[in-house]
């Protein structure tokens, strides 16, 4: 008998996967729009490493999102 708080194994690995796989795209595009954007319109190093992190931090309001909703169509805790 399963109780209520035992994980559901193979949820949380679709879960976890999708958010490794979502997750490298969505930082790996921060990181380079930052990047391009201060040199494309040469604002400096200090411009490029600013556009980094606001990029990041979307990247990171996203990421959780995406939690959130894979949580939804995915529960990882048994029912």
């Amino acid at each position: 008998m399963a109780r209520s708080n035992d994980l559901n194994w193979p949820n949380l690995v679709t879960v976890v996967s999708v958010l490794i796989l979502i997750g490298t795209e969505v930082f790996g595009v921060a990181f380079a729009a930052g990047w391009a954007i201060a040199g494309l319109f040469e604002l400096g190093d200090t411009i490029s490493y600013a556009l980094m992190a606001l990029f990041t931090a979307l990247g990171l309001y996203a990421m959780i999102r995406l939690w959130r909703l894979s949580v939804l169509a995915e529960p990882i805790r048994g029912s």
